[in-house]
């Protein structure tokens, strides 16, 4: 970072932008005095991710804050290691009132439900499942590790669990096995299935019929076909919707799954940040877009969901959070 005496003399025009109000004439030792804190440092460095997303920030006016919940955050990612406290507090300003975090190995659903142990003050739960990704890690000690975790208070739901047949990390036999494997397990201890399903929704649908599917199940992140939408709607599953909904860029099918979001019942549709992936691309301009994806961008999915049903925000708000606290079981 440059020193503010360098800064000054190199930058004057650049620090002027921040305050109209100072005369071209004025030194630069002025100029460094009246500049707000604030500014005297960013204009040297990058805003930080909480900066950013403070301005994102949906601002509702006169109207009361929606309350929303955000049924998939994968908040044990080490990209929150550094200010989870602080992204949880965002969160309540944007009015998410909860949050699901994701456990999508056994490591990383040990971690969410120590997360929920330390944060009492925020209203955190936990799913724990093994993603298809990583199956093949999986061994004669998974499944009973998953359902000490499913004991837990705060676990609401197994999984992520299902296949990924667009990468093969894991084999698809591998990713089948521990798939079967979770739904037994959601079967037996009647916990919600927090499901995933990429390139494979023929075997996915498959096996959930073959194990009997008997509790609710949600597929989380919802970015498939017309066809698979029926069919998982005709199963009863509900639908998780994240920020692929915002994404404009014409190849990557933003636009086409919201032209699909009416035919999901309304008492099936959920909304989700999947973060820190899927950064909503309705923020603009680009460089006002923060980094990583995070609850407190949970309002710009709702908008773009409420824009794709021609629906109130409010209504589309109310309806989701009903839906995801029966389907959770949340306090």
């Amino acid at each position: 970072m440059l020193s503010p005496s360098k800064l000054i003399g190199s930058k004057l025009s650049h620090l002027r932008r921040f305050c109209p109000c100072i005369k071209a004439s004025a030194p630069s030792f002025c100029i460094y005095k009246v500049l707000p804190r604030e500014h005297r440092v960013m204009s040297a460095a990058k805003k930080s991710q909480g900066s950013l997303v403070e301005e994102a920030l949906v601002q509702y006016g006169d109207t009361s804050m929606l309350d929303l919940i955000d049924i998939g955050i994968n908040l044990a990612d080490p990209s929150f290691d550094e200010d989870r406290d602080a992204v949880t507090e965002r969160a309540k300003k944007a009015g998410v009132s909860a949050c699901i975090i994701t456990g999508s190995s056994l490591r990383s659903s040990m971690r969410a439900r120590d997360i929920c142990d330390t944060s009492p003050g925020a209203s955190l739960y936990f799913t724990a499942g093994v993603h298809p990704h990583e199956a093949k890690s999986c061994d004669g000690n998974t499944l009973s590790a998953l359902r000490d975790l499913a004991g837990h208070p705060r676990c609401c739901a197994i999984g992520e669990c299902g296949l990924d047949f667009n990468r093969n990390f894991s084999p698809p036999q591998v990713q089948e096995q521990w798939f079967a494997e979770q739904v037994k397990l959601a079967n037996e201890l009647q916990k919600p299935l927090f499901l995933h399903c990429r390139d494979a929704a023929e075997r996915f649908t498959a096996i959930l019929r073959e194990e009997e599917l008997s509790v609710p199940a949600v597929a989380h992140c919802f970015t498939g076909s017309r066809e698979e939408l029926a069919e998982y709607c005709r199963m009863g599953l509900h639908i998780g919707i994240t920020g692929w909904v915002c994404d404009d860029r014409a190849d990557r099918g933003g636009a086409e799954l919201a032209q699909l979001l009416h035919l999901i019942p309304p008492d099936k549709l959920m909304i989700e940040t999947d973060g820190p992936y899927l950064v909503p691309r309705t923020i603009k301009p680009a460089k006002a877009r923060p980094r990583r994806n995070e609850p407190a961008l949970l309002p710009y999915v709702l908008s773009a969901v409420a824009d794709a049903l021609a629906t109130d925000k409010a209504q589309v708000a109310a309806q989701t959070s009903t839906n995801a606290r029966r389907f959770f079981g949340l306090e």
